[in-house]
């Protein structure tokens, strides 16, 4: 692609028009930036507020050496937003950024160097730290990973495949060239839609990456803040949530597992599910259904051992995993 740059900052959103402007101003206001050459670009994924308005607002006023760019996704999906941003992108590096993080004042910069200093890196993640706009229920660090805080330390770390731990695609960085390297041309999930939570798109995207040899990395330097509303703390919103982060496991399992040896890992999962539900109930019996953290946790066990025969009977695993 012609007149290259050394980094994409890309906002896939829906709905954002609230959430954005915040997100502008820290990017408008990065520090460290003019030994490099960046841009910006906002994906809006059909949204039906008034998000177009706002960047075109931004737009008008723009006074930045890096451009701030906007296009329109129609088909719904974070997958579909993600691929949209990679084809427009000019950046040999695509920083994503979901439209509620907030980075810190020299995430631009220090992103942009850990991809110099790690030229095997295809993707790396944020230390991502939550903004919550009211306290957690007791106990709800032991779901907070799932809403991608990501407090690893304050040293850099390479997920290990053998883990089976990948980042949140909140404050990731992708290689382009990993990306165009790895990316089958339709990928099983696609993102939490209307009435669908089904979820897992950034793992499926990061489990191609990661097989194909690329290293994974944890850069604790590149800080964001993640505001996550009260909504989102609520009973109504985690079940299904959860619900969709566990249907969408057998496709993130079964990646990095070679075809022939598929049925076998899927006997082992499905025996290692029913381990946990029994345990879970076991330990816990009839508190399970008082307590939110604990719901939350059966649902994920419950929701990943009727994985398989979900994806099947909803013809998700048409597509062909790319071997």
């Amino acid at each position: 692609m012609s007149n290259n740059v050394d980094f994409t900052v890309a906002i896939p959103t829906y709905n954002g028009a609230s959430r954005l402007p915040e997100l502008l101003e820290r990017l408008r206001n990065q520090l460290y930036t003019d030994t490099f050459s960046w841009e910006i670009i906002v994906v809006d994924n059909n949204s039906i507020d008034n998000t177009a308005d706002v960047i075109k607002n931004y737009q008008a006023s723009w006074d930045c050496p890096y451009p701030l760019k906007y296009y329109f996704e129609v088909e719904q999906g974070a997958a579909y937003a993600r691929k949209r941003a990679v084809a427009e992108a000019r950046g040999k590096l695509i920083g994503f950024l979901d439209d509620d993080n907030y980075p810190v004042y020299n995430w631009v910069a220090t992103a942009y160097d850990f991809g110099q200093t790690h030229p095997k890196a295809g993707a790396y993640g944020s230390q991502i730290h939550p903004e919550w706009e009211v306290e957690p229920p007791k106990n709800f660090q032991r779901l907070a990973p799932f809403l991608a805080i990501t407090e690893r330390g304050n040293l850099p770390l390479i997920y290990e495949p053998q883990k089976k731990l990948l980042p949140p695609s909140a404050g990731l960085v992708i290689r382009r060239q990993a990306w165009l390297d790895c990316m089958p041309n339709q990928m099983i999930l696609t993102g939490r839609v209307s009435h669908n939570m089904l979820t897992g798109e950034d793992l499926e995207m990061l489990s191609y990456i990661q097989k194909a040899g690329w290293e994974i990395w944890y850069n604790p330097e590149m800080e964001i803040y993640h505001k996550i509303p009260s909504w989102r703390l609520q009973r109504e919103y985690l079940i299904p949530f959860f619900r969709g982060i566990g249907l969408s496991r057998y496709v993130t399992r079964m990646i990095n597992i070679k075809p022939w040896s598929r049925p076998l890992a899927l006997f082992a999962y499905t025996l290692n599910d029913l381990r946990k539900i029994a345990f879970h109930l076991l330990r816990y019996g009839l508190y399970v259904k008082h307590s939110l953290v604990l719901s939350c946790e059966m649902q994920l066990f419950l929701s990943s051992f009727i994985s398989p025969l979900y994806l099947w009977s909803n013809g998700y695993l048409t597509h062909k995993f790319k071997n």
